[in-house]
């Protein structure tokens, strides 16, 4: 009888959480509270800020078509920054994400990729973007350089625990047959992370998409600079079309990469 009552009881509450768990979760609501009465939030504040987010968006139609030139001109170079970054970020990553292997390589060299890796990921793009900026002045190039060091960070820590993931049967296998450290790697160790290399390929492809409006806000090229000027401008008509059409186009780059990703098998 006491075995079908603690079976019951077990069935009704599959999660039971732990006296941590539940400690954990007070302890986070408690600062969430109080990280609240710290940062001047209040609910007549909100209000009042969902009255004034209706009235932008009440001034952002009808859409602005008049400056198609300008449009189109922004999100060719946002697209062409886009897959430039990505494509170097890749082909950077590809060797930094096996130099950071545990598995593959000595500890000093995991060390080393590692903190370059984790360099790359430490800063938002657009703060690098701001330092390229005032590296090599205004344009595409600033904001190439942003995102291609956004891509490092997250391509070449996802690939490298990638790789520490996979099977040590086929690498050994490989080994025995007198292969060469190259062909080591090239058959016995992509061949097991391919189709998750392609995964975080296209979702950094997405991303940079998406990012390139960002870095163009502050001067290093794409349709963010036309976008940060319409809002200067309270051009409220032609940011609508511009956010239209960045949604348009990240939508269409979704479907592009599911297609890339059918391919591989993703």
């Amino acid at each position: 009888m006491s075995r079908a009552v603690l079976s019951a009881d077990r069935v009704g509450t599959p999660f039971r959480a732990s006296a941590l768990a539940r400690g954990v979760s007070v302890a986070l609501l408690v600062y969430m509270v109080y990280a609240l009465s710290q940062l001047n939030f209040s609910w007549p504040r909100f209000v009042s800020g969902l009255d004034r987010g209706a009235h932008l968006l009440a001034r952002m139609f009808p859409p602005d078509m008049s400056k198609g030139d300008i449009l189109w001109t922004g999100m060719v170079e946002s697209m062409q920054m886009a897959v430039l970054a990505s494509v170097l970020g890749i082909v950077i990553s590809l060797p930094l994400g096996l130099l950071g292997a545990r598995n593959l390589m000595p500890q000093p060299v995991t060390w080393l990729a590692r903190a370059v890796v984790a360099a790359c990921r430490s800063l938002h793009p657009v703060i690098v973007a701001i330092f390229f900026v005032k590296a090599v002045g205004f344009g595409a190039l600033a904001g190439i350089l942003a995102l291609m060091v956004g891509s490092i960070g997250f391509i070449g820590k996802l690939f490298a625990e990638a790789i520490e993931e996979i099977s040590p049967k086929q690498v050994e296998a490989v080994r025995a047959t007198g292969a060469s450290f190259a062909n080591v790697i090239l058959f016995g160790v992509l061949p097991q992370v391919l189709s998750r290399f392609v995964g975080f390929s296209t979702y950094q492809l997405d991303s940079n998409l998406r990012n390139s409006t960002m870095v163009g806000i502050v001067g290093a090229g794409g349709i963010g600079g036309a976008l940060f000027s319409a809002f200067q401008r309270f051009d409220y008509g032609f940011v609508f079309t511009i956010l239209a059409t960045i949604v348009i186009i990240i939508v269409l780059g979704e479907l592009l990469t599911n297609n890339v990703k059918k391919v591989f098998h993703v």
